[in-house]
């Protein structure tokens, strides 16, 4: 076999769709680059935090995301007629252009290593993020804010007030 190199070698657009590049890498007809390759995306840090609480909230042993007020004024919200559940709630994010860094906030189930739970919010919540975005996660901070008890039942506070009739 032979090969042969062909270093100025050009062709009519539409005839013989492209030439060899010097490092033996096709080039397209226009350009050196791939078409999916040009152009620039941004990520929104609210679209980070909306993948990290949905990978989060997947962890066995998470019983909610954010710390009490924040909770609070989201049930409040989501009692509003029109309001939605955040998915970001107890999350922050900080985006750069090909890393990112996490913050969440979380409540944990009684009974629950938290370290185990907390590793497994890490590995999720990176898996996640990485997969989804392609941004590298450079760390995912986690800071437990409760326990929910077996016998706390949401909405505990009402439950236990006489009701004025």
């Amino acid at each position: 076999m032979s090969e042969t190199t062909t270093s100025n070698r050009f062709e009519t657009p539409g005839h013989g769709s492209t030439k060899a590049a010097h490092d033996g890498a096709p080039e397209t007809r226009r350009g050196k680059t791939d078409p999916g390759s040009r152009g620039r995306t941004t990520i929104a840090d609210g679209v980070v935090e909306k993948i990290a609480g949905l990978a989060a909230r997947d962890v066995v042993g998470v019983h909610a995301l954010g710390g009490g007020l924040t909770r609070t004024f989201g049930a409040v919200r989501d009692r509003v007629p029109g309001g939605s559940k955040s998915a970001a709630r107890g999350v922050n994010a900080e985006v750069g252009d090909v890393q990112t860094a996490l913050d969440l906030e979380i409540v944990v189930d009684y009974g629950v290593a938290i370290s185990d739970v907390a590793r497994a919010v890490r590995e999720n919540v990176i898996t996640a993020v990485e997969r989804m975005t392609g941004l590298e996660v450079v760390e995912v901070n986690i800071a437990v804010s409760d326990v929910k008890l077996p016998e706390e039942a949401e909405g505990e506070e009402e439950s236990e007030r006489p009701r004025l009739q």
